[in-house]
C-alpha cells in the first residue's frame, strides 16, 4: 500500500513565512535571508512528511504568495507593464500581486479570484497578444533538486496547461485556442528538463475537470494531452483532480495515457459511480481522494475503508493510492499547539499534521486482512460511535417555527428606498468605507494584553473607545457622509462573532492561509448556535453618540460565518445557516433599538460555497443561503438601511439571486475586475442600490484623485445617480494608516469633484 498528498501549508505552523515576507517588504529583511528562510521552512516541511512515511511527497507546492501566479512566471506570462519596471525577479512577482507604487512606477495588481469553493484566492494570470509562453523559471526545477539534496525524493506539482488557460483573463484578441501549441510546447519542454534531473513522477494539477464542460472544453483538454503524453521520456504522469468529480470528461481521462489518475471521493461520491459504471484503465494508478483537506474533522476510518474496498472491487488494490481529497493548504498545521482545546474536542479533530497519521494509518489498515481486529480501527470507530450533547431543543423549536413570512421584508425595496432618502438625507453619491480601519500596533498590543491578563475588560474597552473617537474624529475631518466605528475590537470578522456565539470553539493557532500574507483563523462550530449575549451594540451606540453623521453597524452575515467557519458534519449547511441567521437577527433588532440606522450585514464569502456544478447551484445551495440572509433582517422598520458587502467572487452568474437578498445597499469587489460587473448588473435589471470599490484596498498604492474620479464617471454611465455609493473595494483593516488616510482622502475629493461637474 502507498499513500500520497497532494500539497502541504506553505506558511509556516507559526505563519513564519508571513512574517518574513512583509519584514521584506517593509525593508527590515533581505532578499537574501528572506530566500534563505524559506530554504529552511521547506526543509523542514519535506523531512516532517518523510517521517511519517509518506510515499508521495510533493514539491513545488511552496509559493511566496499563490501557485497560479508562480505558474504564470514560470511560462513567461509577465505582462510589459510590470517588466518595465525593471525590478529583480522577486519584486516583479510581486509587483503583480500587490500592484506597485514607486519612483519605477506606478501599477496596479493583477486581479484576485476565489479558488474554486474555498476561501483561498489566487492571482488571475493575464495573457495579451503579444505574450510569449516559454520556460521561463528554475524554480519547479530547483525545489526538486533542494528536497534530493537532502535525501528526499519528491513528485514535483504543477498546475495543468488547461486549468492554467481556461483561468486567465485574455485582453487582446487572441483567445485561449491561440495559445494551446505553445502550452503544448512549453510544458514539453518542463517535461525534458523533469527527466534529465531523474524525476519518477511529475503530478499535473487539472481542477477546472470538475467543472462544466462542454464538448469543446474536452476535446481542448484532450488535444494538449495527447500531444504531451507522446513526449513524457520516463516520466510517470499524473493527472490530479480535486473539489468533486470528472463526470464530463471521465472517459476522455481515462483513455489517455497517463500513469496516475487523481480523484476526489469526499466531496462528490459521483466519483465512486463512475469507475464502478464505466471501470478503470489497467497499469494505471489511482490516487484515491479519501482524506478531506477542506474540514478538520477526523477521518472515519470504517467509512474510508469501507470505500477504499469498493474501490478495490474495480481497481486492484496494488494500483491505489491512499491521497488527500484535495492540497491541505485549505486546514491548520498542527494540534500540537493547541492548549487549551480541551482532550475530547483534540479527539475529534485533524489538522494537516493529524492528516498525515491518519493517511498512515489508513495505508496500514487497508493492508490488512483483519483490520477491523485493529486496535487504531476499534479506537477510530469508537470516536463516532459517541454522540456529543451538542443539540439545543429551543433552537430546533425556533427553525420548526419558521414560515414564509420570516423571509419577507415589507414594504418593497422601491418604497423603501422613498423613505429612507427622506429619513436619512444623504447627499447624491454617498461615501462610506466597508467597515474596518486599520489595526495598528496598538490596537493588536491592546488585544494581546487583554489576553494575557495584563489589562482589565474595562481598560481594554477604555482604549477601544478612544480608537474609536480618534477613527470618528478622522472621518469627519475627510468629510465622509456615513462613518464607520473602526473595528477596533475585533480579531476578524467571524471569530469575533463566533466568540459571542454558543456552540463554538476555537484555536490558538488554526491559522490558514487566504491569500499571499492574509491568514485567518476559522473558527469550529461544535453545536447548536445561538446569541449568547449583545456582540456590538455598545461600540456602535458610543461611536453613533460622538457624531451627527449615520454610523453603520457592522455585522457580518449568516453564510459568511458559516463558510468562513469549520462546520459540523452531522447536520446540514441550512440548518447551520438558518441558526446563524436567527442570532444575527437578535443582534440587528438590539442595534435598531438603540439608534442605529445603518446596519451593513456583510456577506463576503456568499459565493464561496456554490457547488461546483451549475446544476446544484440552488436546490443544493442558493435555495438556503438567501434565504437565511432575508431572514436575519426581514424584521426590520422601512426606515432602517441595510447594507451589505461581497469581495473577490465573480459575482455576474448570480446577480439575479443577490438581488433576491432584498437588501438596500450592496457594495463589493470592483477596482481589480475593472468594473466588469457593472455591465452585468444592468444585464439582469439589478434593482438594489450599489457601491462598487473605486480602489483596491489589498494592495499598498495609493489612487490618484483623478483615477477615481475617472472610476466613479465610468459607473454612472451606466448606475443611475440615486443608486450609486462610492466606497473602497473593502474593509481596511491590513493597510497602513498613513496610506489609507491619504487614500481616502482622494476618495472624497473624487467624489466631490464629481458631484460639482454634475
Amino acid at each position: 500500500m502507498r499513500n500520497s498528498i497532494i500539497g502541504y501549508p506553505r506558511i509556516g505552523g507559526q505563519r513564519e513565512l508571513k512574517f518574513w515576507i512583509e519584514d521584506y517588504f517593509k525593508g527590515n529583511l533581505s532578499l537574501e535571508k528572506l530566500q534563505e528562510n524559506a530554504k529552511v521552512l521547506r526543509k523542514e516541511q519535506w523531512s516532517l512528511l518523510n517521517n511519517t512515511g509518506l510515499d508521495f511527497i510533493p514539491s513545488n507546492d511552496f509559493s511566496f504568495y499563490d501557485g497560479i501566479l508562480d505558474m504564470a512566471v514560470l511560462l513567461n506570462v509577465t505582462p510589459d507593464r510590470y517588466k518595465s519596471l525593471d525590478l529583480n525577479e522577486l519584486d516583479t512577482y510581486f509587483a503583480m500581486a500587490r500592484g506597485y507604487q514607486g519612483e519605477n512606477g506606478d501599477v496596479k495588481a493583477l486581479t484576485m479570484k476565489k479558488w474554486f469553493n474555498t476561501n483561498y484566492h489566487y492571482i488571475v494570470t493575464e495573457v495579451d497578444d503579444n505574450t510569449e509562453i516559454k520556460l521561463n523559471s528554475d524554480k519547479l526545477f530547483e525545489q526538486y533538486s533542494e528536497a534530493l539534496a537532502d535525501g528526499i525524493k519528491t513528485k514535483p506539482v504543477i498546475i495543468g496547461g488547461f486549468t492554467f488557460l481556461k483561468l486567465a483573463d485574455y485582453t487582446g484578441k487572441k483567445k485561449l485556442e491561440d495559445f494551446i501549441s505553445d502550452v503544448v510546447k512549453v510544458y514539453g519542454d518542463i517535461f525534458t528538463k523533469l527527466n534529465e534531473l531523474g524525476v519518477e513522477w511529475v503530478q499535473i494539477d487539472e481542477p477546472i475537470l470538475v467543472t462544466d464542460l462542454n464538448r469543446k472544453d474536452i476535446e481542448i483538454f484532450t488535444k494538449i494531452y495527447t500531444e504531451l503524453l507522446k513526449n513524457k521520456g520516463n516520466l510517470k504522469i499524473l493527472i490530479q483532480t480535486y473539489f468533486g468529480d470528472i463526470r464530463d470528461c471521465y472517459s476522455e481521462v481515462t483513455s489517455l495515457a497517463f500513469d496516475g489518475i487523481g480523484l476526489d471521493f469526499v466531496e462528490s461520491k459521483k466519483s465512486l459511480e463512475l469507475i464502478k459504471e464505466k471501470g478503470f484503465p489497467k497499469n494505471t494508478t489511482l490516487f484515491a481522494g479519501i482524506v478531506n483537506g477542506k474540514n478538520i474533522w477526523k477521518n472515519s476510518y470504517e467509512k474510508s475503508v469501507t470505500t477504499l474496498n469498493e474501490i478495490s472491487n474495480v481497481v486492484d488494490k496494488n494500483d491505489i493510492v491512499i491521497n488527500t481529497c484535495c492540497s491541505l493548504l485549505h486546514v491548520p498545521y498542527s494540534l500540537k499547539t493547541e492548549e487549551k482545546l480541551s482532550e475530547n474536542h483534540k479527539a475529534k479533530l485533524a489538522f494537516a499534521e493529524e492528516k498525515l497519521i491518519e493517511l498512515a494509518e489508513l495505508k496500514e489498515l487497508f493492508g490488512e486482512k483483519d483490520y477491523l481486529n485493529s486496535g487504531k480501527y476499534k479506537n477510530n470507530v469508537a470516536l463516532f460511535v459517541k454522540k456529543e450533547s451538542n443539540t439545543d431543543l429551543e433552537i430546533k423549536k425556533n427553525l420548526n417555527k419558521l414560515t414564509e413570512e420570516d423571509f419577507t421584508r415589507l414594504p418593497e425595496f422601491k418604497e423603501r428606498m422613498k423613505i429612507q432618502r427622506g429619513f436619512l438625507k444623504l447627499p447624491l453619491l454617498p461615501t462610506t468605507t466597508i467597515g474596518s480601519f486599520p489595526q495598528t500596533a496598538d490596537v493588536k498590543s491592546n488585544r494581546a494584553k487583554l489576553k494575557k491578563g495584563q489589562v482589565t475588560q474595562e481598560v481594554y474597552t477604555e482604549n477601544v473607545k478612544k480608537k474609536i473617537e480618534e477613527c470618528i474624529t478622522l472621518q469627519e475631518e475627510l468629510d465622509f457622509d456615513v462613518l464607520v466605528h473602526g473595528e477596533f475590537e475585533r480579531n476578524d470578522m467571524v471569530e469575533y462573532f463566533g466568540e459571542n456565539l454558543n456552540g463554538y470553539i476555537f484555536t490558538q493557532k488554526g491559522w490558514v492561509q487566504s491569500y499571499g500574507t492574509r491568514c485567518v483563523k476559522p473558527p469550529l462550530i461544535w453545536g447548536d448556535v445561538s446569541r449568547a449575549k449583545s456582540i456590538t451594540v455598545e461600540y456602535s451606540k458610543y461611536a453613533q453618540s460622538l457624531t451627527l453623521k449615520p454610523v453603520k453597524g457592522m455585522l457580518t452575515g449568516p453564510v459568511t460565518i458559516l463558510n468562513w467557519s469549520f462546520p459540523r458534519e452531522d447536520i446540514s449547511l441550512k440548518e447551520m445557516a438558518f441558526q446563524i441567521a436567527l442570532a444575527i437577527k437578535e443582534e440587528v433588532l438590539d442595534l435598531e433599538a438603540n439608534g442605529i440606522n445603518i446596519i451593513q450585514i456583510d456577506e463576503a464569502a456568499l459565493k464561496e460555497k456554490l457547488p461546483i456544478r451549475r446544476a446544484q447551484w440552488h436546490s443544493d445551495y442558493l435555495d438556503w443561503a438567501i434565504p437565511a440572509f432575508r431572514l436575519v433582517h426581514s424584521t426590520t422598520k422601512a426606515t432602517t438601511q441595510i447594507h451589505t458587502h461581497m469581495c473577490y467572487s465573480e459575482f455576474e452568474e448570480i446577480v439575479k439571486d443577490i438581488d433576491l437578498m432584498d437588501a438596500d445597499v450592496i457594495s463589493f469587489e470592483a477596482s481589480r475586475s475593472k468594473l466588469s460587473i457593472i455591465e452585468v448588473l444592468n444585464k439582469n435589471n439589478f434593482i438594489t442600490a450599489v457601491g462598487p470599490g473605486v480602489y483596491d484596498i489589498h494592495s499598498p498604492r495609493v489612487p490618484s484623485v483623478e483615477e477615481i474620479v475617472i472610476a466613479i464617471n465610468l459607473m454612472l454611465e451606466k448606475i443611475n445617480i440615486e443608486k450609486l455609493w462610492i466606497n473602497p473595494d473593502c474593509g481596511l483593516k491590513t493597510r497602513g494608516l498613513e496610506e489609507t488616510i491619504t487614500s481616502l482622502k482622494n476618495l472624497v475629493e473624487a467624489t466631490k469633484k464629481v458631484r460639482d461637474a454634475l
